[in-house]
């Protein structure tokens, strides 16, 4: 058996102040994509979803941390779509581009837009810059959304205010904005993270769960709208995520009473709804995927 070494490698990368590259998923994935490219390797024949995916234009809204960042990466990434992130924080998804782009998405297939889908004219705004861009929109992912851990009877009006205008008029906006072009088409695909909340009500979340029965009856009856269209609706219902989401609640005493996300069973990650998220989207067109209840194995509804 031969014995093989890098240390002439290590020596030379020591002299030039280079480090040598943490061989992963992605680097590996990058590196084939680049052999495929410069046709030193053939393209696989196997249907892949990446395959599946390739060429079409996905907007992210809330795509800046948590789920919609991690659906944002997945989609392009693993999917190999073309990926528009939405959100009010630019800053954060200029960071993501970079992370994107250096995994090996092309920089025209990424796209950062300030994006407050509580403001409809900013929320049509971006939908022209998407159109303009691309002149299509294949896929929304209704992301964005709030959610605060509250007693009713503690009166914490704001945070009520907020839920609602993101969880419900944001969605409505948004989704308003694309459905002309998906009806134009007569193709398009728009899913919706949701919540095991607006299956069934939880104490403490009161008003967030209301917001998530909206969407889910808003998107039941839009399903049926537009049929005809060939337009498919899907809701993604997680359980509790490892995300930011419910420690930014101020009312200690709902959170106390209520918040189970971290009574020491294993949590749903962001990348678990991601992965969800990526296989219902990949089904081909007379398969339609309406629901998806994703919960942590130990903490079922």
């Amino acid at each position: 058996m031969s014995t093989y070494k890098r240390t002439n490698t290590d020596h030379i990368l020591n002299e030039i102040s280079w480090k040598y590259p943490n061989v992963d998923e992605i680097l590996t994935k990058f590196w084939l994509n680049q052999l495929i490219e410069q046709g030193i390797i053939p393209s696989p024949k196997v249907k892949t979803i990446g395959h599946m995916l390739r060429g079409k234009v996905c907007i992210v809204t809330g795509a800046s941390e948590g789920i919609g960042e991690a659906i944002a990466k997945t989609l392009a990434i693993d999917g190999g779509a073309i990926v528009v992130l939405a959100s009010r924080q630019l800053q954060k998804l200029q960071g993501i581009t970079e992370y994107l782009c250096e995994s090996g998405c092309s920089k025209s297939d990424v796209l950062a837009l300030k994006c407050d889908v509580t403001d409809r004219n900013n929320v049509e705004d971006v939908v022209k810059t998407v159109l303009s861009h691309y002149g299509k929109i294949d896929v929304l992912v209704n992301c964005a959304g709030l959610m605060y851990y509250t007693l009713m009877k503690n009166l914490k009006v704001e945070e009520w205010s907020k839920q609602i205008d993101v969880n419900c008029h944001g969605t409505t906006n948004i989704t308003g904005a694309v459905l002309p072009t998906m009806i134009e088409q007569k193709r398009g695909h728009i899913l919706n993270i949701t919540s095991d909340a607006g299956k069934r009500g939880f104490a403490g979340l009161a008003v967030y769960s209301g917001t998530k029965f909206y969407i889910e009856g808003f998107m039941q009856a839009l399903r049926q709208e537009v049929l005809e269209y060939g337009i498919k609706i899907t809701n993604i219902q997680p359980g509790d995520v490892s995300t930011k989401l419910a420690s930014r609640s101020t009312d200690e005493e709902a959170r106390s009473k209520y918040d189970f996300s971290n009574a020491g069973h294993s949590i749903l990650d962001p990348d678990d709804v991601a992965k969800t998220v990526l296989h219902a989207l990949a089904q081909p067109h007379h398969v339609a995927i309406n629901e998806v209840l994703i919960e942590p194995q130990a903490a079922p509804i």
